[in-house]
């Protein structure tokens, strides 16, 4: 069974969808709901899921609603992480007609994208499923959106990658480059590094390998190695180090990679191209 992540807090999604209310509300608001209905009119909506699916970013819809009245009510028939059927009714939004009909782009986009990424990545988690393998996310993010993206990729039950460059050391080729080689940079990165600091280098070949593994990083990840050459450096590593493999992996090519017996697989599709899952608001 696939574990659910925590809810994130309101007050780390309450800026985005803010932001995407006032880039679609301008300075003017929405002249069509207010130019067509009265003040006090009432309605009822369901959202509810066109196609299979998972689901992600409920609560960015309650929040774009409430965002414009406080007293919209939002009830959720489905939670995040949910498999979806087509048909299936996932929130029930009633309250001031103005309110709902303004923010309903706003809670869609955001809900819609979100499901993408977590449908996307069950898809992945599904395909290696019967392996001791772990798919994860990366830094590959929309900017503003990297916390709700990587929660997406949670409740598709994938793992995630660093949230931030803070996170962990990840010395990469233009960081090698930079010191003069693999050896190098790795060896000043141990000593400098903090005590509860994990430190991961990527390597472009089985050569780059053997010149690191003896140094002690505590990842290694394998950027675009063959299968064969995957193989060949999860015996090189010999359980020294956790192996990540990266680069080009998709759902055709995922199983044969994690059948090599590396720990992680990281995809950077996951949330850089997920399509968007189709979810509509229609009256109740």
């Amino acid at each position: 069974m696939i574990p659910r992540p925590a809810p994130l807090p309101d007050f780390l999604i309450e800026p985005v969808v803010r932001l995407a209310l006032a880039e679609d509300l301008a300075s003017a608001g929405d002249v069509t709901t207010a130019a067509c209905l009265l003040r006090d009119r009432h309605q009822s909506v369901r959202l509810t899921a066109r196609t299979e699916g998972v689901l992600a970013g409920l609560d960015c819809v309650r929040i774009a609603f409430r965002a414009l009245d406080a007293e919209v009510r939002f009830e959720p028939h489905r939670s995040d992480g949910d498999t979806l059927e087509p048909g299936a009714a996932v929130a029930t939004v009633s309250g001031s007609a103005r309110a709902i009909l303004a923010a309903e782009r706003t809670a869609l986009n955001l809900v819609c994208h979100l499901s993408g990424v977590a449908t996307l990545t069950r898809a992945y988690v599904d395909a290696v499923a019967d392996l001791p393998v772990r798919i994860a996310d990366t830094r590959k993010t929309l900017p503003g959106l990297r916390g709700l993206q990587k929660y997406a990729v949670a409740c598709g039950g994938g793992l995630n990658h660093r949230h931030s460059l803070a996170d962990a050391i990840l010395i990469k080729d233009n960081h090698i480059a930079a010191c003069g080689g693999a050896a190098a940079a790795l060896q000043t990165a141990l000593e400098r590094r903090g005590h509860l600091t994990s430190v991961e280098i990527e390597v472009d070949d089985l050569d780059q390998l053997g010149e690191v593994i003896g140094l002690g990083p505590d990842v290694v990840l394998l950027d675009n190695f063959t299968i064969p050459d995957l193989k060949k450096a999860v015996d090189l590593v010999a359980g020294r180090a956790r192996i990540e493999a990266s680069g080009g992996v998709n759902l055709q090519t995922v199983r044969a990679v994690a059948e090599t017996g590396v720990d992680v697989i990281s995809v950077g599709a996951l949330t850089h191209s997920a399509p968007v899952l189709d979810l509509g608001l229609d009256a109740a």
